[in-house]
């Protein structure tokens, strides 16, 4: 029987899924796609998927891997994804098919406990701070007990905590073979548990992070893979860009002052003024820092020239010299005592590495890239190239190809493109030539979801726009008790939306503010879904960035989503200016081959926050006019799932009553 007819039948009525899966539900789009993925494996070659919300297709793409027998490497976007495959879909479905498969997790090194640092870090004067005594009470505490030494296993850690960098280890930190506890160590233990199993389970960050410098244990584990697929595969572009170009923070020039002090002081105590060279490079950090002065929070500055626009040219050079000079003064103390302690060894090699850095980034800017400064606390200098193509095909799909065995590729997302090719996404990756599916969502959103345009509200571009969107989000709200999530395109109108609603309902026992960056994502989706469950106060989220996508509130808990703009890039950002030049320079018009691609695809991806299940019912409130008046507006609409237009707020009223009134609600419900 081949793959093909085997999913088939997995998938029909009445078969293997139907009869173990409880919750499994037959239907066609999803068979479809788990046909087209098994043809490929049986074949090879590169499949691209846009898969609609709801397809199910986790199922699509394991169903097909794990019944193939071929060994998998499975990637995805976040850790919390991963997280997920790992814990609960892939054990749920192996048992469901009686397959003997063995499964593993692999994360960067910076999501392990390393057992070296943890030990340093009880010397570290920096976690003096009681929250962080704590803290690393508990991680040690909780280091007895763990098999994995993955963090994410520890309850109630923040994964903002400023423990967490102290107590892992980096690339530039790591002492490998030469470490005391390498034999324990957690992170060579996952690879190990890695290269023995039939799937690996990995996030997009570590594959980008491997192929860059070759570190992850990738390298040994993707050659012997026959089948590779991309979830979530739209991220794909923009964390590859991170991690193909060069890339140096204060930050981590601060931390590794930090650990200069103490791996001097506890192994070479009085060989060298360690006190003086850690502060001196520390002092030089900050002092590159203090020559951009006050930007706006999360500012992208252009650096085409010697130096970055708006920053003195002479002051900047000056500051770069003299941080390359306290590094040199600490390379050279580290020389003379480097064969103490392996410490000392990868101490020094990161001052080398910093020194190269700071040295390419005194020079030009490499051709096909684009460079900028991140200015935030901290500095980001980087260049990126302008996409991956160029890496996925000379460095992932014809080596493979080249080796002779034959592999299958699948890059699978809710959200890949608005035209049949899917350019959005196969173009900056490299894909042109691959076969595109696209299956449509099973939901029925012309009964179960509207559309709302605001023609009363001004235009995006007026000073006062983010102010009456929190009017009319504080006036229309209320109806349904909250359960709404508001998505803001920057972070200025989330502040401002977010202050006028915690105005507008300062003494309210029946609404509660929800704001991102108040707490951590992961408490703040928790009490999202509460609602006003247990006579709590209903909610309103306010949210930008990475709540546009991945954040899955099914039931009433969410029936309306306010956008406040339509989410075309900032043309103003490095990265999108060079990629305009390049469209620009062949040809092509850069407002409909890439503004408008972009804005459709955030669009939609913000609009599939709403409907997640075939129960749910909600609204979806655009507060700009350029939807309704501008001629582009209908192709961004065509990118929307079909959902019923409303055309006035009264109606909007109406409709939000009839949310309220009944929670099985008749197909006319709208």
């Amino acid at each position: 029987m081949s793959l093909q007819t085997q999913v088939r039948e997995t998938f029909a009525p009445g078969g293997l899924l139907s009869r173990t899966v409880e919750e499994f539900t037959p239907r066609g789009g999803q068979t479809d796609m788990a046909a087209a993925i098994a043809r490929t494996i049986d074949q090879g070659g590169v499949l691209v998927v846009e898969a609609g919300t709801g397809i199910g297709k986790t199922f699509s793409y394991l169903v097909p891997a794990l019944l193939s027998g071929t060994r998998v490497l499975l990637s995805t976007a976040t850790k919390t994804l991963q997280d997920q495959l790992f814990g609960r879909d892939l054990p749920h479905l192996i048992k469901a098919l009686g397959l003997p498969v063995r499964t593993a997790l692999l994360k960067g090194r910076g999501s392990y406990l390393c057992l070296h640092r943890l030990e340093l870090a009880r010397q570290n004067p920096n976690l003096a701070e009681r929250v962080a005594v704590r803290t690393l009470a508990k991680i040690e505490e909780w280091a007895q007990l763990t098999r994995s030494g993955d963090l994410a296993e520890l309850p109630g850690l923040d994964e903002r905590s400023p423990v967490i960098p102290v107590v892992t280890s980096s690339r530039e930190n790591c002492l490998g073979s030469q470490c005391p506890q390498f034999r324990g160590c957690h992170v060579n233990q996952a690879r190990r548990e890695a290269l023995a199993a039939d799937v690996v389970v990995i996030n997009h960050h570590l594959f980008f992070a491997d192929l860059a410098v070759r570190e992850s244990g990738m390298a040994e584990l993707l050659p012997s893979v026959q089948t590779v697929i991309f979830d979530e595969a739209h991220q794909l572009n923009e964390t590859g860009v991170q991690f193909l170009g060069k890339q140096l923070t204060t930050g981590q020039l601060l931390d590794f002052s930090r650990d200069l002090l103490i791996g001097g002081l506890l192994h070479a105590r009085g060989l060298a003024d360690w006190q003086k060279l850690a502060s001196d490079t520390e002092r030089a950090a900050r002092d590159l820092r203090l020559v951009v002065g006050k930007t706006h929070p999360g500012a992208k500055l252009r650096w085409v020239e010697a130096a970055p626009e708006q920053v003195d040219a002479s002051a900047w050079r000056d500051a770069l010299s003299k941080l390359h000079a306290a590094c040199d003064r600490t390379l050279q103390a580290l020389g003379t005592v480097s064969e103490i302690e392996p410490d000392l060894v990868r101490l020094s090699e990161r001052g080398s590495a910093f020194i190269e850095l700071l040295e390419f980034f005194s020079g030009p800017c490499a051709n096909d890239s684009v460079r900028w400064l991140d200015v935030g606390a901290q500095l980001r200098l980087v260049e990126s190239p302008l996409d991956i193509a160029h890496a996925v095909q000379t460095q992932i799909i014809k080596p493979m190809q080249e080796e002779g065995s034959q592999r299958s590729w699948i890059f699978t997302s809710a959200t890949l493109g608005d035209d049949s090719r899917l350019r959005w996404f196969t173009e900056p990756c490299g894909l042109g030539d691959a076969e595109i599916l696209k299956v449509g969502s099973p939901f029925d959103y012309s009964e179960q979801a509207a559309l709302y345009v605001p023609r009363h509200l001004p235009k995006p571009s007026d000073p006062g726009h983010s102010t009456q969107v929190a009017d009319f989000v504080a006036r229309v709200a209320p109806v349904i008790g909250g359960r709404t999530l508001v998505l803001t395109t920057t972070l200025r109108a989330l502040q401002v939306v977010s202050e006028a609603l915690q105005r507008h309902f300062t003494n309210s026992k029946t609404l509660e503010i929800l704001v991102q960056g108040q707490q951590p994502k992961r408490q703040l989706m928790e009490r999202f879904r509460q609602g006003d469950r247990g006579g709590r106060a209903g909610c309103i989220l306010v949210a930008s960035a990475s709540f546009w996508e991945g954040v899955d509130v099914p039931g009433d808990a969410l029936q309306m989503v306010v956008i406040d703009k339509l989410p075309f890039p900032p043309p103003n950002d490095p990265l999108v200016e060079a990629r305009s030049k390049r469209l620009e320079a062949s040809g092509r018009s850069v407002f409909n081959d890439y503004f408008i691609p972009e804005a459709a695809i955030a669009l939609k991806q913000g609009a599939g926050r709403l409907i997640r299940r075939e129960s749910d019912r909600g609204i979806l409130i655009v507060c700009d006019t350029r939807l309704a008046l501008m001629g582009y507006g209908r192709r961004l609409l065509a990118a929307l799932p079909p959902m019923r237009k409303i055309s006035s707020e009264d109606e909007l009223t109406e409709a939000l009553n009839a949310l309220t009134r009944t929670s099985t609600m008749d197909p006319g419900w709208l």
